[in-house]
């Protein structure tokens, strides 16, 4: 539920309008792409994770199976990635209230939320994880809900609908009207989408039996992404023309109103929301974590690794939620335009994640096998580990054939280059010290 409750967030909820504008109903060939990249990453990255559980999770295998640059450029980057995704999410959240509510100006709903959060976080871990749990299931039976309506109207069995057949899929330009570009630019908001299923190693670390939590979850992934994601974005594309504004700014809403239910368009606004902040809480928890684990390891400031009575990485809390008063004041100064640099920004990241974790799994798996502590395996080892790492770096030559992309992807590298660069003047920093 922590995976979920980080992955039905602004990616999925507000983020595939944005992907559907890019590359039209061939936006599904983004899901699939990706969804079969992120099976076969959570698989490996369970594989690690069930044999080596750790609050650092990824960060930690890429630092014993690669070299300990690797876990500090891993780990700061996927920090930094999710502190973008923390601006992105409560962008969208309150951006929504704020159209309920014009009067009160979009920042005051934003600085409501993060300091909310903020006192949540610095709780107790299982008050954390019980509240994050209910948010979670309530999100899963609204998407459920949400396909069943969609398939209602797909075939004409709601009260005064048709059904719509094939014309939204190939009409408007047909079923590639961006052509392959158009699908590799909305690779990029799409690798967002995914973002946040890996949480589930990071809090294994914290629960009574991390080997059997992240194999369970591990293995229940395939069907959640079948589900969740494709048969969401295939409902919107079909009940919906591909360049409606109204799918574009708010998809879910936008199906559901062709369905002419009394309020259920506007409860399922309600639940965006509560999906946006669910996600932001769950990816309040991830930075924090991550910087507490980094710490730990002598990769970032030692306050940053000190524990409350309570168990919480107080101060690494605190320096995630600062992140998130920044969020506040981007939305004060960028109230229109924040959400699409947000999630341009994380897409690329996420990629370099990805890449690291499946470099650190090649490296780490026999050694894993001969110690015998192997109890989730990746299948068809060591081909199938070295085809995923193929189509990541098929995506990222696709992704140059799109100027957006293009950009995004030399910001991603120039910034993975400067942490890079950062961990080696740790490693001396840390050499002198000794």
């Amino acid at each position: 539920m922590m995976g979920l409750g980080s992955a039905i967030g602004a990616g999925l909820f507000l983020g595939t309008g944005v992907g559907i504008a890019k590359a039209g109903p061939a936006v599904l060939v983004s899901y699939v792409i990706a969804g079969i990249i992120v099976i076969a990453v959570m698989r490996m990255l369970g594989e690690m994770g069930a044999a080596i559980p750790a609050s650092g999770s990824f960060s930690h295998y890429a630092r014993i199976g690669i070299g300990e640059w690797a876990g500090f450029t891993l780990g700061w980057l996927y920090w930094f990635m999710l502190i973008m995704v923390l601006g992105a999410e409560i962008t969208g959240a309150s951006a929504i209230v704020h159209s309920w509510l014009p009067g009160l100006p979009q920042w005051v709903v934003a600085l409501v939320f993060v300091t909310f959060f903020a006192v949540v976080n610095l709780s107790k871990v299982r008050n954390f994880g019980e509240f994050e749990f209910w948010f979670a299931a309530m999100k899963v039976t609204v998407i459920i809900a949400f396909l069943v309506i969609g398939v209602l109207l797909v075939f004409g069995l709601l009260p005064g609908t048709d059904p719509v057949g094939t014309t939204n899929l190939f009409g408007e330009g047909g079923f590639m009207p961006n052509g392959v570009a158009g699908i590799a630019a909305g690779l990029l908001v799409v690798a967002f989408a995914f973002g946040g299923i890996e949480i589930v190693t990071i809090a294994a670390a914290e629960s009574k039996d991390p080997e059997r939590s992240i194999a369970s979850a591990v293995r229940s992934v395939v069907w959640r992404i079948s589900v969740f994601y494709l048969g969401s974005i295939a409902i919107m594309v079909l009940v919906l023309p591909w360049n409606s504004e109204q799918l574009q700014s708010g998809p879910f809403v936008a199906v559901l109103n062709e369905a002419s239910i009394p309020y259920v368009s506007g409860f399922m606004e309600l639940v965006v929301v509560v999906a946006l902040l669910s996600a932001f809480n769950a990816n309040v928890y991830g930075t924090s974590r991550m910087a507490f684990a980094l710490s730990r390891d002598g990769d970032g400031p030692s306050a940053l690794g000190k524990l409350s009575p309570t168990g919480v990485p107080t101060n690494a809390v605190l320096v995630s939620v600062f992140f998130g008063f920044v969020s506040v004041l981007l939305n004060w100064l960028l109230p229109d335009s924040l959400l699409e640099i947000l999630l341009n920004a994380v897409g690329a990241a996420l990629l370099v994640v990805w890449i690291f974790i499946v470099v650190a799994q090649l490296r780490l798996r026999r050694r894993l096998e001969a110690e015998g502590r192997l109890t989730v395996k990746m299948w068809g080892f060591p081909y199938l580990s070295w085809l995923t790492l193929a189509a990541l770096g098929g995506l990222i030559l696709l992704m140059l054939t799109d100027t957006d992309a293009r950009k995004q992807l030399i910001s991603t590298a120039i910034l993975t280059l400067f942490i890079a660069g950062l961990s080696v003047l740790n490693a001396r920093r840390r050499k002198a010290a000794v």
